[in-house]
């Protein structure tokens, strides 16, 4: 039974908001061609286009979880002082504008930048790093909540009982974290394929070589690329990702009222 009591009036402007969230997203469902919406997904130019994105997608989240997890765990059992500022940095790309991240890609990978002789502008290994920069700090944040949560006194029995530190990581920290560490996966990598500012200004916009489904849905409305039919078919079909996700990350989260 939940508590607290909230005034009557408050429900107005708190449906309201709930209408604004949800009416725009009734008029994208409302515009769906039902009768080709099977073609519109099925044509090569989507096909290519959601094929690059779950492709580098996977790749983003597999980068993000070698490098997210570790720095997770890092932050999750640092001094309090140590891991605030931490969580801090890692929060950033959150809070810039994507284009911002995309210029910053492209100032360090860039022609004329520290690491510019890698080559990576313009081509799909763009396309993930771009994904790898915004997606990292959602896996990252809630691995770190989740390890947070569960607390250092299995680890401190374990290892008073003579178990080494790899060991009470692959047998007693990671097992707790678990649901954390599947729901952080989950959030990158429905946040990696639907990025679209730093991956346009990084990696470009090319058909089947950058073109991932939010750049070719933004294509079709400015009048090339693929058609609106699909762009709106590619719309509602991130759009479903985005409710499926959302049901998974719930199902994995421990206490969660039914």
């Amino acid at each position: 039974m939940t508590g607290g009591f909230v005034p009557r009036w408050l429900v107005v402007p708190a449906v309201a908001g709930l209408l604004f969230l949800l009416i725009p997203l009734t008029a994208l469902v409302a515009r769906v061609e039902w009768g080709t919406l099977w073609s519109d997904v099925t044509s090569p130019a989507a096909l290519s286009a959601l094929g690059l994105s779950l492709s580098t997608g996977a790749l983003a989240t597999v980068v993000c979880a070698v490098v997210g997890i570790p720095l997770a765990l890092v932050i999750a059992r640092s001094p309090a002082r140590l891991a605030a500022v931490l969580r801090a940095l890692v929060t950033v790309p959150l809070v810039l504008p994507p284009m911002v991240g995309g210029v910053a890609l492209l100032y360090l990978f860039g022609r004329n930048g520290a690491l510019g002789v890698l080559g990576l502008p313009f081509t799909t290994a763009a396309v993930v790093l771009a994904q790898v920069f915004v997606a990292l700090p959602f896996l990252v944040l809630a691995v770190e909540g989740a390890l947070r949560s569960t607390g250092v006194e299995f680890e401190r029995t374990a290892a008073s009982l003579g178990a080494s530190r790899a060991t009470i990581l692959r047998r007693i920290t990671l097992p707790l974290a678990a649901p954390g560490i599947v729901a952080g996966v989950v959030l990158c990598f429905a946040r990696a394929i639907g990025e679209f500012g730093a991956t346009a200004l990084f990696a470009g916009n090319r058909p089947g070589v950058t073109q991932t489904m939010p750049l070719a849905i933004y294509t079709a409305f400015n009048g090339a690329g693929v058609s609106q039919g699909t762009a709106v078919a590619l719309s509602l079909l991130l759009l479903v990702t985005a409710v499926a996700v959302l049901l998974l990350v719930r199902g994995w989260r421990p206490g969660v009222g039914r």
